[in-house]
C-alpha cells in the first residue's frame, strides 16, 4: 500500500484582542514554549515562533492529515486558557477572531525564519498593520480593511 508524502511549510499570525491583553515579557517564552508543545502533540514540525506585544507568528511543517482551521483555532482557544489560568491579570487575555496563514516552497524556508526570529527590530520601523497588509499584497490575497484585523497602532 503507498504512503502519503507532503512538504508544506506554512506560516500563520494572529493578533491579541486589545490593547490590555498584549502578550507580557513575563509569560512570552512560557507561551511560546506551550504551542510549540500543542503543534507537537498534533504531530506538527515547529520551524520559528516569535512577535511583538500584540500578535504572534508560527512558521511549521504541516502534515496533511490536520485541518488547518481546526489547528489554529486549537492554538488560539487552548493557549486564552492556558495564559488566563497561569498568569491572570485584572484584563482577561484572548486572541482577536481569524488568522493569517501563507504558504512557502522549501527553498524560502531559511528567510522566513531569520525575519520571524527578527520581529523585534522588524517592528521597530513598522506597525503590525504595516507588516499584516504587505503579506496580504504579497500573496495577492483580496481583503477588505474592515475585516482585517482590529490594528491598534504601535
Amino acid at each position: 500500500m503507498a504512503d502519503t508524502y507532503s512538504q508544506i511549510s506554512i506560516q500563520v499570525i494572529f493578533a491579541v484582542r486589545n490593547r490590555e491583553s498584549s502578550i507580557r515579557p513575563e509569560f512570552r517564552d512560557e507561551l511560546y514554549k506551550y504551542l510549540s508543545g500543542i503543534l507537537a502533540k498534533k504531530g506538527q514540525k515547529l520551524l520559528a515562533i516569535n512577535g511583538t506585544t500584540n500578535h504572534i507568528h508560527l512558521f511549521f511543517g504541516m502534515t496533511p492529515t490536520i485541518c488547518l482551521s481546526d489547528l489554529v483555532r486549537d492554538l488560539k482557544s487552548d493557549s486564552t486558557l492556558f495564559i488566563n489560568s497561569k498568569f491572570p491579570s485584572k484584563f482577561k487575555f484572548s486572541w482577536q477572531e481569524g488568522y493569517g496563514a501563507f504558504s512557502y516552497g522549501r527553498s524560502q524556508r531559511d528567510t522566513v525564519i531569520r525575519y520571524i526570529n527578527n520581529q523585534e527590530d522588524h517592528h521597530k520601523k513598522h506597525s503590525f498593520r504595516e507588516e499584516y497588509l504587505s503579506f496580504l499584497k504579497t500573496f495577492d490575497i483580496e481583503y477588505d480593511t474592515k475585516y482585517a484585523f482590529e490594528f491598534f497602532e504601535d
